[in-house]
């Protein structure tokens, strides 16, 4: 079995959980490819040092690595998806940043997570993506997102008009701060926020919803994720703001943008308990009484 690992960094105050993984991954003499600035992070002994392969980029990888081990939170399972892209390996979300919703293994179980990688007592989740096209290059390298892709007006400037289109059909002209398109998974994120409906994983849909609109009868629509959306933007200034998960991007007013359902999907690794409906009922305390 072949593990490459990635993190954007821990805080060094959770000890040496890096130390803590390869030791538990050594016991099954798996061959391990490890982000390079991690191991300038975390001092590690030798005899381990000696066991590694490092990588960097996505051209690193290949189709033969088993799995990808996600140190940290919803963001660094983020940044991983954009290395593995369609390279169809399933990534392992182990949570030791805050809320956790993609991330949903707890720093806690690393052990019964190593434990269900070598046996494959897990459940692989394909979630779908959005893939960006843009009449000039923008997010070259990864032109994918899990969560959203958004549109959003630059700092202090005015609201700007975004008119939409849904497979070429117009839908509407958004006078707002923004516009963000959000995947089944991304609907608990900067939709939900925006108060945005939650959708299911395997909903196979998008949802629209625009940012602080400044006509209140404007909601969120949910549409089928086979429908290509396109954009045309104005504004009072001559660029704007273009998002896709964490990553963001200043553009010209006059680029054309449209974005679709991605080819390949997302595949995320979870173990048999850890359900879309016990994640939503534990991250976003339903349920509890807060009285008490």
């Amino acid at each position: 079995m072949r593990v490459a690992i990635y993190s954007r960094g821990l805080d060094i105050d959770q000890g040496n959980p890096l130390q803590i993984l390869l030791e538990e991954l050594g016991k099954y003499q798996i061959e391990i490819l490890i982000y390079s600035p991690l191991l300038q992070q975390f001092p590690l002994p030798t005899s381990l040092l000696q066991t590694l392969s490092v990588f960097q980029t996505p051209e690193d990888l290949d189709k033969n690595i088993d799995c990808m081990i996600s140190l940290g939170g919803d963001g660094t399972i983020l940044d991983s998806i954009t290395l593995v892209q369609h390279r169809n390996i399933p990534i392992l979300g182990i949570n030791f940043g805050r809320l956790g919703f993609l991330a949903s293994i707890g720093r806690e179980e690393l052990t019964m997570a190593v434990d269900a990688l070598i046996n494959r007592t897990y459940v692989v989740d394909k979630r779908s993506l959005i893939h960006l096209d843009a009449s000039e290059p923008i997010f070259t390298n990864a032109p994918i997102c899990l969560n959203e892709f958004a549109i959003h007006k630059r700092d202090t400037s005015p609201m700007i008009k975004i008119h939409t289109y849904i497979n070429g059909e117009f839908l509407n002209t958004y006078w707002a701060d923004g516009l963000v398109v959000s995947t089944p998974t991304g609907s608990t994120g900067y939709n939900m926020s925006c108060n945005g409906p939650i959708l299911f994983p395997e909903s196979s849909s998008f949802v629209i919803t625009p940012v602080a609109p400044h006509n209140l009868t404007v909601r969120s629509v949910v549409i089928a994720d086979s429908s290509i959306i396109s954009f045309e933007i104005e504004g009072r200034t001559d660029q704007f703001i273009c998002a896709m998960d964490a990553r963001r991007e200043i553009v010209d007013h006059r680029i054309q943008l449209a974005v679709r359902k991605e080819k390949f999907y997302a595949n995320l690794i979870r173990l048999n308990e850890n359900s879309f409906l016990s994640t939503l009922r534990s991250k976003l305390a339903w349920g509890l009484d807060k009285r008490n």
